[in-house]
């Protein structure tokens, strides 16, 4: 790397540090530190949405995945339009309505206290995974092109992003978000010319080496449940669309800090079509390298390279200066834009769901006090989680980041709309269906993980049952969670005589009201 390189990536780093010292003075409550007053521009949280959910598992593990077989995984992307486009009208005013910040509130006030604690529980889990595993694969990248220990640049990243998100609240967040969005997308463009015109045939050479080993396909499309087939990933789409925008704490706090129901909404579908394309660019990448390092006379790889290190190593060697640190500077972005938000949330749902609880008369200073301990304490977990990921050696990351989404999710897309769609549906019998649920993920888990029991170098399922282990693919545990808790909790529903839900709990309620405004429309 030049000094040039070395120069902005530095002041990238800088940045995010001076935004959040910028933004410090304003943080004088809870309100303005969880939810920034609620006074955010659209267009911003739209894009800080966006800047959020595309972090550097994009970055990296997406040109990875593609550039070793093809765009399987995009299709669970692709499905967030398809699901959300006429539920953000109902989910977003919904959750301004019933919720003051934590997105669990929704379900406390639908399903009963264990219902918030549970999904709150699980957010956490799941989000310390994903945190490690961001972490994870920016230090593994920096590490090659700086020539850094990674766990030092994982020390690094990890105060810088807490000190960002400790005095700057959401407000330096999403501001940073921002900016930080531009610069990726602006990465990820640069990289897309300086592969295709690259090579000797430019664009149609690229495209032809890509159709010649089938690297642009969603496929296999077989009706196959074991393999990592087109459907399974159709269905593993359709609830992580809900599940993420419907459930997170990360998309919904910032419904939160918009500043009208209408802004919050517009700000929802800036983030989902945004989101799209730029996941579409990033699996390109992985097929133009593969294009890149396959035309005539293309420079050749290390024996040992894996997938996921091929995208870093044509940063380092094929990148011209000035132009390899603000890549770099992106991939550090992509990071900063992902974990900065899951401490804040994190900080967000400790105060609200378990803070409040306990310290009823806290006032809203200790409340502030209180979470800005939790996104230190959070970061520190975080760096924790990313050395147990590096000592792992992060084998196929990708996949490993969806199977913990997929353990971790535990039915709360079930919860989710079982409480938005039934008002039959009661605590009782989502009670049971989330026991039938956790019940089934153990058996799944148990049958199909295999380890080295007896440190023979042999891998042994941990609960052998034998043809009836759990055979379907990985990814496909976390629909079952789902579906398992919406349909035996609307069925164990019906043993338990309880009022119906209150209807603005429920889209009922939302119909009914623009039912209503619409009559007065016509009366006007």
């Amino acid at each position: 790397m030049h000094w040039i390189d070395y120069l902005i990536v530095v002041l990238s780093i800088l940045a995010a540090i001076g935004t959040g010292a910028w933004f410090a003075h304003k943080q004088k409550d809870t309100s303005q530190y969880f939810a920034g007053g609620g006074k955010i521009p659209a267009w911003a949280v739209g894009i800080s949405i966006f800047a959020t959910l595309i972090s550097s598992v994009t970055f990296l593990a997406y040109p990875g995945a593609a550039y070793s077989g093809n765009w399987i995984l995009l299709v669970q992307g692709l499905m967030v339009p398809v699901v959300l486009v006429t539920l953000i009208g109902v989910i977003v005013p919904l959750f301004r309505k019933v919720i003051r910040l934590s997105t669990y509130e929704y379900f406390e006030r639908r399903f009963g206290l264990f219902a918030r604690l549970y999904s709150s529980f699980a957010f956490t889990l799941g989000h310390f995974s994903k945190a490690g595993t961001v972490f994870f694969l920016v230090s593994m990248a920096l590490a090659t092109f700086l020539n850094i220990n990674i766990y030092t640049i994982v020390l690094v990243l990890g105060i810088s992003i807490i000190i960002l998100t400790l005095f700057g609240g959401m407000e330096a967040i999403v501001w940073m978000d921002v900016a930080q969005g531009f610069l990726l997308i602006g990465g990820g463009i640069i990289c897309i010319l300086i592969l295709i015109f690259g090579i000797e045939g430019g664009p149609a050479e690229t495209f032809r080496i890509a159709s010649e080993y089938s690297k642009i396909s969603f496929g296999p499309y077989d009706w196959d449940l074991t393999q990592l087939t087109f459907l399974v990933m159709v269905l593993n789409g359709i609830f992580y669309a809900l599940q993420k925008y419907g459930t997170d704490q990360t998309i919904v706090q910032r419904y939160l800090a918009a500043k009208s129901d209408k802004e919050a909404k517009k700000a929802a579908y800036i983030g989902v079509m945004m989101s799209v394309p730029i996941w579409a660019l990033f699996m390109f990448i992985g097929t133009a390298l593969f294009s890149y390092y396959h035309a005539e006379g293309a420079p050749l790889l290390p024996d040992d390279i894996k997938a996921d290190e091929v995208f870093p190593y044509f940063i380092a060697h094929e990148l011209p200066v000035g132009i390899r640190g603000l890549i770099i500077a992106a991939l550090a972005a992509a990071a900063i834009s992902s974990l900065d938000s899951d401490l804040n949330c994190l900080s967000a749902i400790a105060v609200q769901d378990y803070y409040k609880r306990f310290r009823k008369d806290a006032t809203d200073q200790q409340q502030l006090r209180f979470g800005k301990w939790m996104v230190v304490l959070s970061g520190v977990g975080a760096i924790g989680v990313a050395a147990l990921y590096i000592s792992w050696g992060g084998e196929g990351i990708l996949g490993a980041l969806f199977s913990l989404y997929a353990i971790f999710s535990a039915g709360i897309v079930g919860i989710f709309v079982l409480g938005l769609f039934s008002r039959r549906a009661n605590k009782q019998g989502l009670h049971i269906g989330i026991a039938a649920a956790v019940l089934y993920t153990a058996y799944a888990v148990l049958t199909s993980t295999k380890v080295d029991i007896h440190g023979t170098g042999v891998k042994e399922t941990l609960l052998d049952l034998g043809d009836w282990n759990f055979s379907h693919h990985k990814y496909m545990l976390g629909v079952y969670s789902h579906l398992i808790v919406l349909i035996v909790g609307y069925a164990a529903s019906y043993l338990f005589k309880t009022p119906l839900a209150d209807k603005e709990l429920t889209v009922w309620g939302y119909l009914e009201e623009k039912g209503n405004n619409g009559e007065k429309e016509k009366t006007t």
